[in-house]
């Protein structure tokens, strides 16, 4: 057992298994710093992720960040607080779902980032 070293809460890290809750998580955040060394504990990982997400939604163009998300396409289960937030009972979809997604529903989406391709009639990078 070790705690999460930003919030101290105590957590079992089973990533040596091959087998642990984090790896469906992207791979995205860099391995240089001390902390990041350690395990971090769901909501401390999601909220590090969504960090270095927003960074790169200001990065990079719409059709890098698919690239990005396109190996993690096929995941089945969805992971709240990365791909969804839940508001007044009802399930908010993030734009790292939709960017996972490849494409646009259409539906006008609080989380869309396809804005920039769908006027430019490109919205679906394989």
């Amino acid at each position: 057992m070790s705690q999460c070293p930003s919030c101290g809460q105590t957590l079992k890290c089973t990533a040596e298994s091959g087998q642990c809750w984090c790896m469906q998580y992207p791979n995205i955040l860099p391995t240089g710093e001390s902390d990041n060394l350690a395990c971090l504990c769901e909501t401390c990982l999601s909220q590090r992720i969504n960090q270095k997400l927003e960074s790169l939604y200001q990065e990079y163009s719409t059709n890098d960040l698919i690239r990005l998300a396109k190996p993690y396409r096929n995941d089945k289960a969805l992971v709240e607080g990365l791909d969804y937030t839940v508001e007044r009972g009802l399930y908010v979809f993030s734009a790292w779902y939709h960017l996972k997604r490849g494409t646009c529903c259409g539906n006008g989406c609080r989380n869309c980032p396809y804005g920039k391709t769908r006027d430019l009639g490109y919205n679906n990078v394989g």
